[in-house]
């Protein structure tokens, strides 16, 4: 495969013009990062805490989950149940042990969650409310404001923190790099701080742990569900140091993105699968349910399933999207087949979508659809990130005092697949582990020892390049020669001399994840849930294993397989 130039070894910044001190400085806002600092805070008051977030504290990604929070808390579920489902979806690249600390422990996680003042949906008569979304055999999603969950928990979560006075916040703080010590373990953290409170421009926060809460990379890609700010700045900085990134071919793309335009770039509205969970499905453009047959499941399979099957279809027939239909939402089953007076219709079906899917609702209605009478166009765009840095199961990476959860991390518990609302408790209850453990190991001070790493920066000018490349190359299809050409496009890409600043720095993280996500892609000579190869359209478990990447000294991303029960070694080659 040909030579690409080397990635940063390190973001090129001003000399830091303040230092500051914090024990344990926690990196992004949502559940996952505010989760673990509420723990450890709890765990030990005594330590000085920092949460620095790139944005405001509800900017992240929690506030827009639609859908809600997985876990066995109905009539006659269990989580050997939520087990199941979660390792069907997994595609067999699930770590067990990290599947079954997630069902086991995620019903307390999440009671934890409702006493800690988060309103989530009930019944008239007090019970949780709980719907169903792909992969599920139970209903057992939570969720609140009827498709608000994420908005909800962010809320709680933040007026938890502002009860805690002694958890200091910095927010519009981009991470630049970790500080490193002589042994190569955390001495701190460099970050950008535009202009607000007494930090202002390059600093340093000397630390003795770094927990990564910083959210996933969809900017990588042209249209993404994800907010602006998911660079994948935390999973970079993280291959910067030394850590080791896992899996990160498997990126999930939701099946019902809402379709705007051939031209449309940036964040896109998702539609959430519990639409589906409540009676909605998939046709063509000749009205046809597609989905019928190609699972038992139908319009509730998983995710890759269904991406799949819409993408074919859209292949096969030369359109650029499919309809959701949710025109019926809220109706008798009798009303569905019999249609009766069109008003009273559309009366019901407006006061079922105004109370279970409002956000939903209006932004369809912002974007010229009205579900309640129309078919919504839909898409898939990339969603989630089911790999990231690789940790144990208590949130440790491979760099002494760095921990990683939420989507930046790589627990395990998804493997080739997220099962549809596993994502909110995956931060949850791997932030309540990381705060079980880190107050008892924390690393004593040390001085950063001199950076002899490659310094450099990629211009904010090439970012629609690289994405436009990897969508076409590395997006739902991929193919050798089409993730070679990605490959070679961004090794060849001029970084440019820019200026110091934000749009360099993200673009030089989304660079360096790029480049590791389509070598890990390349090496992957298989379909297997969410990594779909044209050119190897089956699934081998002779290539059941994991893929690490991470960055040799000269800066080269090189990548390997770290388990695969019977695989080939000549398969496992590295890139450079």
């Amino acid at each position: 495969m040909t030579a690409h130039r080397p990635v940063p070894g390190r973001l090129r910044a001003p000399v830091p013009g303040w230092t500051t001190r914090a024990d344990v400085v926690v990196v992004g806002s949502g559940i996952a990062g505010l989760t673990a600092a509420l723990r450890i805070h709890a765990a030990d008051p005594s330590l000085h805490l920092l949460v620095v977030t790139k944005d405001v504290l509800a900017a992240g990604s929690t506030q827009w989950a639609q859908g809600g929070i997985a876990a066995a808390l109905g009539p006659g579920d269990t989580p050997e149940q939520h087990e199941r489902d979660t390792l069907v979806a997994g595609a067999g690249a699930c770590d067990v042990d990290a599947v079954r600390v997630l069902v086991t422990e995620g019903p307390d996680a999440v009671r934890e969650l409702i006493a800690l003042g988060t309103q989530f949906d009930h019944h008239p008569d007090g019970e949780l409310s709980l719907t169903r979304e792909g992969g599920h055999h139970r209903d057992r999603i939570a969720h609140a404001g009827g498709d608000a969950t994420g908005a909800e928990i962010q809320r709680a979560l933040i007026a938890a923190v502002e009860r805690a006075p002694e958890i200091e916040v910095v927010q519009h703080a981009l991470a630049v790099d970790l500080l490193r010590s002589a042994d190569g373990g955390v001495a701190g953290l460099t970050l950008h701080v535009l202009g607000e409170g007494q930090h202002d421009g390059v600093g340093a926060v000397h630390c003795r742990a770094v927990v990564l809460a910083s959210g996933g990379l969809g900017q990588v890609f042209s249209q993404s569900t994800n907010p602006s700010v998911s660079t994948g700045d935390g999973m970079a900085v993280a291959l910067r140091a030394g850590a080791r990134l896992r899996d990160l071919e498997f990126v999930q793309f939701h099946p019902t993105v809402m379709w705007l335009g051939e031209d449309s770039q940036g964040q896109q509205p998702l539609i959430s699968e519990a639409v589906r969970g409540e009676g909605a499905f998939l046709v063509d453009f000749e009205g046809n349910r597609f989905m019928q047959g190609e699972h038992e499941l139908a319009d509730l399979a998983p995710r890759d399933v269904v991406a799949k099957a819409i993408t074919r279809r859209m292949m096969e027939s030369g359109r650029p999207h499919m309809w959701l239909d949710a025109r019926h939402l809220g109706l008798p089953a009798s009303a569905v087949s019999h249609p009766g007076d069109r008003g009273d219709r559309e009366a019901i079906v407006t006061r079922f979508w105004e109370r279970r899917f409002p956000t939903i609702l209006r932004v369809c209605r912002e974007h010229g659809v009205d579900p309640v009478t129309e078919l919504i166009p839909v898409a898939p765009a990339q969603h989630y990130a089911s790999g990231g840095v690789a940790t144990d199961l208590w949130g440790r990476t491979t760099v002494p005092g760095l921990y990683a959860t939420g989507e930046v991390a790589c627990s395990g518990v998804h493997g080739a697949n997220r099962l549809a609302s596993n994502s909110l408790l995956e931060g949850l209850v791997f932030s309540r582990r990381i705060a079980d453990v880190l107050p008892g190991e924390l690393r004593p001070w040390a001085e950063p020892a001199d950076d002899h790493r490659a310094e450099g920066l990629v211009d904010g000018e090439r970012r629609r390049a690289m994405q436009d490349v990897m969508t076409t190359r590395v997006g739902v299809l991929r193919t050798a020669t089409g993730l070679a050409e990605a490959i070679d496009v961004l090794g060849a890409l001029d970084p440019g001399d820019p200026p110091v600043g934000p749009p360099a720095w993200e673009t030089s993280n989304l660079l360096t994840i790029s480049t590791a996500l389509a070598a890990a892609a390349a090496i992957r000579t298989e379909t297997r849930g969410s990594h779909w190869r044209e050119d190897f359209p089956e699934r081998d478990d002779t290539k059941a294993g994991h893929i690490d990447s991470w960055l040799d000294t000269a800066g080269v991303v090189r990548s390997e397989w770290t388990w695969a029960p019977s695989t080939d070694p000549s398969t496992s080659e590295v890139l450079t």
